[in-house]
């Protein structure tokens, strides 16, 4: 079940947060996505609207790697109300604020990934096909919390991607 993120309203509060009952605080709680957005948006002097509000659930219903125009053509479809200007500002927005992450393999098209609250992914690039996929390599996550602890660090994420092309067939 995904949880919506709604524009304030004048009753409610939206630096509201829950706290864990006694029981559970040994459990890592994150933050909802909303809170986290609309701190960030207060720190730099902007309000959480309705749009903003639009583009971070399209952003929370994907499931990897999107394109800006494709997540434009997604809130335009929907029937929310929004310019590209306002699709490409919230999305520096919510990159500033550790929700979204730029993936780096285009110089032709902007594409983004959910980040905040997941556990990081290895992208693979087909040169040959541009095919994307996102791929779970716990070892790499293994090997980057264990080069911070060493260091006296703690690991807030990491980027790794992978570009390749399929094989020559041997003959």
């Amino acid at each position: 079940m995904t949880r919506q993120c709604t524009a304030p309203t004048a009753h409610s509060d939206p630096y509201d947060v829950l706290m864990p009952p006694p029981e559970l605080d040994h459990i890592e709680i994150i933050e909802p996505l909303c809170a986290v957005f609309r701190r960030t948006l207060k720190a730099e002097g902007l309000k959480y609207t309705p749009e903003r509000a639009a583009i971070l659930n399209a952003i929370i219903e994907y499931d990897g790697i999107f394109e800006a125009e494709t997540l434009l053509a997604h809130l335009v479809a929907s029937g929310h109300r929004a310019s590209k200007a306002t699709v490409y500002r919230t999305l520096r927005l919510l990159e500033d604020a550790g929700i979204i992450q730029a993936v780096l393999f285009d110089r032709d098209q902007s594409h983004f990934q959910l980040i905040y609250g997941r556990t990081p992914r290895t992208i693979l690039i087909r040169v040959d096909t541009g095919q994307i996929e996102a791929i779970d390599t716990p070892e790499v996550i293994a090997l980057r919390d264990r080069l911070c602890r060493e260091r006296g660090l703690s690991p807030e994420g990491h980027r790794l991607q992978i570009f390749a092309r399929a094989a020559p067939r041997s003959g």
